[in-house]
């Protein structure tokens, strides 16, 4: 492994830990009808973060070689549908959009579950489905 991967998980972690916490409190202060979710900063931080878990992600395939839609790499295949699952999750349960309180707490638990689902894949890069 290049001298760079420890680093790159290490931010991949950190930017991941950050994604779940800014999850779960924009959903816990939507819930709450909190003023917070009109900070600027709450606005911006959860971009900017997930740009960074990004490019991480990224640059850690570069660095490990594991691909997705490889044999090798089909724990990373599932895992980036797991990210796909999410992202538009949290969309339908963090959106202006008015919907249900029903459909929020659906889409947020289900988004939760893509989440752990997520982790789960990244720690042990074993597929959760065996496709291959």
């Amino acid at each position: 492994m290049a001298a760079w991967y420890i680093p790159l998980k290490n931010l991949h972690l950190f930017t991941m830990a950050i994604t779940m916490l800014m999850f779960v409190l924009r959903f816990y202060w939507l819930q709450t009808h909190s003023a917070m979710l009109s900070r600027r900063w709450v606005r911006i931080v959860p971009h900017l973060n997930d740009t960074l878990l990004l490019i991480s992600g990224v640059l850690l395939v570069t660095v490990t070689h594991f691909y997705p839609f490889s044999v090798q790499g089909q724990w990373l295949t599932e895992k980036l549908f797991g990210v796909i699952i999410y992202l538009a999750l949290s969309f339908i349960a963090l959106g202006r959009r008015p919907r249900a309180q029903k459909v929020r707490w659906m889409a947020f638990a289900v988004a939760s579950i893509a989440l752990l689902a997520v982790i789960r894949l990244a720690t042990t890069k074993m597929p959760l489905l065996g496709l291959v």
